[in-house]
């Protein structure tokens, strides 16, 4: 499997690093914004080619498959010309900043018959496999997910400290995580609300949010979101269910009363990352459908496109 890679920044490289724990798979181009940074990356992984413009890997017939790790506004668009250029393509979270943006992917995806994953690392935590798995044998049933996603974020800086080229969003990036989560482990969801608070003077975004889920089951969600939190970062997720209940931190997993449950058997890593990387290989393969094809993860971006309205209406924008 040859693969490029669009976005050579924190998490491209982090799936870079992913892609050299799968067998037969090679790095053939890194894309980047600067060529400086596309030619250093490209030289650590042993890539042949380098450049800035996603074209240039299109264009190249060694090239199966492109993962997008590039700005969200840039998604969609990437998405759809990696597909046209009879490419298979996993897109980063999110699909879209838009609803009818997140339509358009799943509609070409469906002419061309290729491969289009989104990169809902959720789905493929060992930890949250490991629920999921409890669920489908009926084991456990989610009555309320409680999820909170902090960070410190105040000025236009990634994952690794370097000043970010375009602006991140709690809602359309963070959330989706969660929303679609939420949706896989407890079912479609029939009901959404949101809020958030004052924008950034600078970065125009909303730095604080609170939504509230409830699925077709009946179990609800609720999720806090925030860029002004000053303490420990992250992702904490609290499953309560009918008969127990499990607190989540990326890929390790505890009970209720904070003690260590084993996942170490759930899947070949214990990397959500390099799991999700894998799925993408292994569907292009086997010419099968992902876990998190963008077929299976598209209601929640129409989840996303109600609660963007609705917030728009809330803050007296047409």
């Amino acid at each position: 499997m040859r693969i490029a890679i669009a976005g050579a920044g924190a998490f491209g490289e982090k799936h870079l690093e992913a892609l050299t724990q799968i067998d037969d798979v090679q790095i053939i181009s890194v894309i980047s914004r600067t060529a400086e940074q596309a030619k250093a990356v490209a030289a650590r992984y042993g890539a042949q080619h380098s450049g800035t413009e996603l074209a240039e890997a299109l264009a190249r017939k060694d090239v199966d498959a492109v993962i997008l790790c590039t700005p969200t506004q840039m998604h969609a668009a990437q998405a759809i010309a990696c597909m046209e250029a009879g490419k298979h393509v996993q897109v980063e979270i999110p699909l879209a900043d838009s609803w009818a943006d997140a339509q358009a992917v799943a509609t070409k995806s469906r002419e061309t018959g290729l491969t289009c994953m989104v990169g809902h690392t959720r789905r493929f935590n060992p930890s949250h496999q490991w629920v999921h798995h409890r669920i489908v044998s009926g084991l456990f049933s989610v009555q309320h997910m409680d999820v909170q996603t902090f960070f410190f974020r105040r000025t236009n800086m990634n994952a690794k400290g370097e000043p970010r080229s375009w602006t991140d969003h709690l809602l359309w990036h963070h959330a989706a995580h969660t929303i679609d989560l939420f949706a896989y482990q407890a079912g479609r969801i029939a009901k959404a609300n949101a809020i958030q608070g004052p924008r950034h003077p600078e970065l125009g975004i909303a730095m604080d949010m609170s939504i509230q889920l409830k699925s077709e089951t009946g179990a609800i969600g609720t999720l806090s979101l925030s860029f002004n939190n000053d303490g420990p970062l992250g992702t904490f997720f609290r499953y309560i269910g009918d008969s127990r209940t499990y607190i989540a931190r990326y890929d390790d997993l505890f009970d209720g009363r904070e003690r260590t449950i084993d996942v170490s058997g759930v899947a070949i890593s214990s990397n959500g990352i390099e799991l999700q990387d894998r799925e993408f290989v292994a569907a292009i393969r086997e010419r099968r459908e992902p876990n998190s094809s963008v077929a299976n993860v598209l209601d929640c971006y129409r989840v996303i496109g109600e609660l963007a309205a609705s917030l728009h209406v809330q803050d007296g924008w047409s």
